[in-house]
């Protein structure tokens, strides 16, 4: 066994922390989660590549993260951690593991903090002709920043908020096209199914373009995994985020990409230039759709930015209460990890000059450094779940509040998903570079973190 601190029980692990997040807060953080900006944007180009076998996609990468969230899940609800998958894959495979794993996510998350923040600077320019994009970066930064630094119940604020409008955006979305597809919506005539009959225009190409876009898109449900260490009842929002994964996924994603593909023609110019949900919009004759859809993916960034400055800076606090990490990133204040909150919005900020200063090299090669990161933290999670879950069985079987279905068939059958998607990316010219580029990093932090261990004296399981 590691002699590492995830061994400890985890209201002391995470005890110097604030426990002001509510259930209410975790149902919308969980809710919210799904429905992020890549979803109302970046769903254009697998529709384009895909036709309307995007649904088919969309369906099995849908299927992959609910299996990847049920073995998160089950783990979180009977070890809750800030660290969430870092700190299990330290307990299932060693110090080594929740090292790669942990400071992998946490690149990962300050870099994408930039990204929604020039997305959401571009929004606010649009409207605001003349203003420096830079100037709307810093002001959202240093707002949520704040927010962060002051107590976890304003994050919560924050989120349950966000996730409220996100959530009634695409509940609206969902109920006018189901109206305008069933030919019951004033001044609109129903299509039928004359759009859906070339349904892989593009054959399988198409369809793995399509897939792949659609894994991506899924990014943000751990979030609500590292929150629920300070909640109330943490094994109890856990458990309710991951039972309602499934609905969630199938609603939010599934169902508003079968309602565009059935609207509007696949290879409509507006889906990507447009975004597929304005040209849905627009299709079924709502005035002003592309406003009112960049306020929504306007609130969808800046909710995106708020996650991920709080996610980041409970990875890096977790990682340094662990010993994986400088100490200066620890220290907590007002039961908030405010130097990790600090340092990763700072980050973030880099990011950003880099996207402005060196755009064609090294912001580049940082994006697709990163490209990956979710398909290795995943692959972490399997194989933790698949260590873990036996010695829950045998040592602890009451803190078993989430099973895993099918264990293990299922943890199997998700690995041979990750490996699958891997082979694909590799085939891919636009995602290899990608893959290539993630796995270096990956593998140089796995060196490290191994190398740490081994001066350390701690021996993986």
């Amino acid at each position: 066994m590691p002699s590492s601190t995830t061994e400890e029980t985890p209201q002391r692990q995470d005890a110097s922390l604030s426990h002001g997040l509510k259930q209410r807060h975790l149902s919308m953080i969980a809710l919210g989660g799904v429905i992020g900006a890549g979803l109302f944007v970046g769903s254009g180009a697998g529709i384009a590549a895909a036709g309307p076998s995007i649904v088919v996609a969309y369906a099995l990468s849908g299927l992959l993260v609910m299996l990847v969230m049920r073995m998160l899940g089950e783990m979180s609800a009977a070890h809750p951690s800030s660290g969430s998958f870092s700190a299990h894959a330290e307990r299932a495979i060693g110090p080594w593991a929740g090292f790669t794993v942990g400071w992998a996510f946490w690149v990962l998350l300050c870099t994408v903090v930039g990204l929604e923040g020039i997305g959401a600077a571009h929004i606010v320019t649009g409207w605001l002709p003349g203003t420096p994009q830079w100037m709307w970066v810093a002001l959202f930064v240093v707002v949520l920043c704040g927010a962060n630094l002051a107590a976890v119940k304003n994050f919560g604020e924050f989120e349950f908020w966000f996730a409220a409008l996100k959530v009634g955006a695409i509940g609206l979305f969902l109920v006018l096209g189901v109206l305008a597809v069933a030919g019951v919506l004033p001044g609109t005539d129903s299509p039928g199914t004359t759009h859906l009959a070339d349904f892989l225009p593009h054959g399988g190409e198409g369809l793995v373009v399509g897939l792949l876009a659609s894994i991506f898109a899924y990014g943000g449900l751990e979030t609500v995994t590292i929150a629920a260490a300070e909640s109330e009842d943490p094994v109890r929002g856990v458990a309710s985020a991951v039972r309602t994964a499934m609905w969630r996924i199938a609603l939010f994603y599934v169902g508003s990409m079968a309602v565009v593909v059935t609207l509007v023609p696949f290879d409509a110019r507006e889906i990507v230039e447009d975004g597929p949900y304005v040209a849905t919009l627009q299709r079924i004759g709502v005035d002003g759709a592309g406003q009112v859809m960049n306020v929504v993916i306007l609130v969808a960034l800046l909710s995106a930015m708020n996650a991920n400055i709080y996610g980041s800076s409970r990875i890096a606090y977790s990682l340094v209460r662990r010993g994986l990490g400088p100490r200066a990133l620890g220290r907590v204040s007002g039961g908030v990890p405010r130097v990790a909150v600090l340092v990763s919005c700072a980050v973030g900020l880099v990011c950003v000059l880099l996207s402005r200063w060196r755009p064609d090299d090294v912001f580049a090669w940082l994006l697709n450094t990163v490209g990956a990161v979710i398909l290795v933290v995943w692959i972490f999670i399997a194989v933790s779940q698949l260590r873990l879950r036996r010695r829950l069985e045998r040592e602890s079987p009451e803190r078993l509040a989430v099973r895993m279905w099918a264990f293990p068939v299922l943890t199997w059958v998700a690995l041979a998903g990750m490996a699958a998607v891997f082979v694909l990316m590799a085939r891919e010219p636009t995602t290899r570079v990608q893959l290539y580029a993630t796995g270096g990093m990956t593998a140089a932090l796995a060196a490290v973190g191994y190398a740490r261990q081994r001066a350390r004296g701690r021996r993986p399981v």
